[in-house]
């Protein structure tokens, strides 16, 4: 008994060591780089959609009207402001005004796993 649990315990350290080794230089392997945000820069000479969060005091259909936009969706649940379609020039005179909270470029995201 003693000499075939000798043989096989090589053996087995020799498989687990090389199914341990597997999923991780298989995953590193076949990780995708992640992909660059490139709306902007495909679409340069194009205005980009942006999300606008103002401070609880702004009405945002005013503040879109003071640049000149109509709001693509007004939030006032989980984040108060506006999505419009903006041009660099929108998004700077947005940037200055009081009270503006944030501008970020509208997009897609990605969670990790379910829940």
């Amino acid at each position: 008994m003693r000499n075939r649990l000798s043989r096989a315990l090589p053996v087995a350290v020799a498989l687990l060591a090389a199914v341990a080794v597997l999923p991780v230089s298989a995953a590193t392997a076949a990780a995708p780089e992640p992909a660059a945000h490139t709306a902007l820069a495909a679409l340069a000479d194009e205005d980009g959609t942006y999300i606008v969060t103002l401070q609880k005091d702004l009405d945002p259909v005013a503040v879109a009207d003071m640049v000149g936009v109509t709001p693509v969706h007004v939030f006032d649940t989980a984040l108060h402001g506006f999505s419009a379609r903006l041009s660099p020039a929108q998004v700077t005179a947005l940037r200055a005004m009081p009270g503006v909270e944030s501008i970020e470029e509208d997009g897609e995201t990605a969670g990790f796993g379910t829940f």
